[in-house]
């Protein structure tokens, strides 16, 4: 028996299709924004992934401790500079060295003995030490493994003739590599630390900006809006509750961090939850901003994940953060998980007091302050 299409449910028909797609096509226009990060997310990645990131960094900043100017010192510094790993920027102090170190400043530091050329040219195979930060394995363990035929290579040229016999059976000299900070070149000890920013970013950024669209989408903001509640006041009762559920995060992964995977606590825990409440506050601002911008949920995601793209690919959380080009370092530089990993690493694993962490400090404080006063200034157009 043949089947029938009955009156209220007709048949397939192209047309509909066509109307209900121009329909869709109209309302995508209108939504701005979520046509924007449906071009700009593709592009973010492929511009980060092509360009920035970079697991073999080189031309690492390095400095050299010596007070031997012989021409052997030199032809070693110049052997390590042609490995394309490393950036000689001078020569200082074994002091000045180790607090640039700590400092974050400098990733390497050749130390050669005072009496380097007279040792070597009587055959007794002097040491050359090489401190590392190793706080990142993955920064220093090709420029490591590029150092081991530094001994056999670096004097070819130089010990010729008789003096060929100092490196005929082995290497004139020696290197010792000292791996500050994280010995065992555990990852462990370089990722941990850094998850308390990328959760605290990740989640907080995105409840915060779902805070006040919620109220926009509930109907409910109007009421808001006819108490006498000020702008700042609005913003730091909306920051507050998130900044309890902040830290809980962060309790749990620096548990999980101390109890699970071992990694030392060098530094201050007071300094520590300093450096974690006010990157906490940097971020419920930014989430705080957002909720002003966006005009639905589902804005305030996307806009979350276009935030959260680059924070956790250009802060050195997850790539080296030296091996990424200028540009993206840049940029880098004006996000503040760069600073907080940076800090959390500082703290935990060199034993860093306020001096060293200051300067990331300021940066987030900067960033803080000027996203507040953007979401501020929406939020007071908002209520016009």
């Amino acid at each position: 028996m043949p089947r029938t299409i009955s009156a209220d449910r007709p048949g397939l028909s192209w047309g509909r299709i066509l109307a209900v797609l121009v329909k869709e096509l109209i309302q995508l226009r209108r939504d701005r924004l979520t046509f924007a990060m449906m071009i700009g997310v593709p592009i973010l990645q492929l511009v980060l992934f092509g360009y920035a990131i970079n697991g073999d960094p080189r031309h690492l900043p390095t400095v050299v401790v010596t007070t031997d100017g012989g021409p052997l010192v030199r032809s070693v510094v110049r052997a390590a500079e042609n490995t394309g790993y490393f950036r000689v920027l001078g020569t200082v102090t074994d002091a000045e060295a180790e607090r640039r170190i700590q400092a974050g400043e400098v990733q390497f530091a050749l130390v050669f003995p005072a009496d380097f050329s007279a040792r070597l040219l009587r055959g007794e195979r002097p040491a050359v030490a090489v401190y590392a930060d190793a706080t990142d394995p993955a920064a220093t363990g090709a420029a490591v493994g590029a150092l081991n035929q530094l001994p056999q290579l670096a004097l070819a040229h130089d010990l010729t003739g008789p003096l060929s016999a100092l490196r005929a059976a082995e290497p004139p000299f020696e290197l010792r590599v000292h791996r500050r900070y994280n010995p065992e070149g555990l990852t462990a000890y370089n990722v941990v630390p850094g998850l308390m920013g990328v959760i605290l970013t990740m989640t907080l950024v995105m409840m915060t900006a779902m805070a006040m669209t919620r109220e926009r989408e509930r109907g409910t903001l109007e009421n808001l809006l006819a108490t006498p509640v000020r702008p700042f006041e609005m913003m730091a009762g909306k920051i507050l509750p998130y900044m309890l559920i902040g830290y809980v995060q962060v309790l749990i992964v620096f548990g999980a961090a101390r109890l699970l995977f071992g990694v030392p606590m060098a530094g201050s825990f007071g300094l520590l939850t300093g450096a974690v409440l006010l990157f906490i506050l940097a971020t419920l601002t930014v989430g705080f901003a957002f909720s002003t911008l966006a005009r639905s949920q589902m804005q305030s995601m996307q806009m979350t994940m276009f935030y959260f793209l680059p924070n956790i690919l250009l802060s050195g959380f997850m790539f080296p953060f030296r091996g990424m080009p200028a540009w993206a370092q840049w940029i880098g530089e004006a996000l503040p998980l760069t600073h907080f990993v940076r800090m959390v690493r500082a703290i935990m694993l060199k034993g860093s007091d306020w001096s060293g962490v200051a300067g990331d400090a300021s940066a987030i404080l900067a960033f803080m302050a000027v996203v507040g006063l953007v979401a501020m200034l929406r939020y007071r157009q908002t209520i016009e």
